[in-house]
């Protein structure tokens, strides 16, 4: 993920500069929409194994996650 963040970033600072070819402009576009989908892969992952407590110990984790988290085991 780190370089697919450096490529995109190099892109972009390219942009600024000088502009960019259509072709780096599609490759741009692609990488950064795979830099989404690796992003949301990795936070679904996390949210997936949470479980939220209110300050009295009570699990007030919402029933759309725990039933999606249900779903996963």
């Amino acid at each position: 993920m780190r370089t697919l963040l450096k490529r995109i970033n190099e892109l972009s600072n390219m942009e600024k500069n000088h502009g960019l070819s259509e072709m780096e402009k599609t490759e741009q576009a692609d990488l950064r929409r795979e830099y989404l989908q690796q992003f949301r892969g990795s936070i679904n992952s996390v949210l997936l194994n949470v479980t939220i407590y209110d300050p009295n110990g009570d699990d007030v984790t919402p029933e759309k996650l725990k039933r999606e988290q249900a779903r996963l085991d």
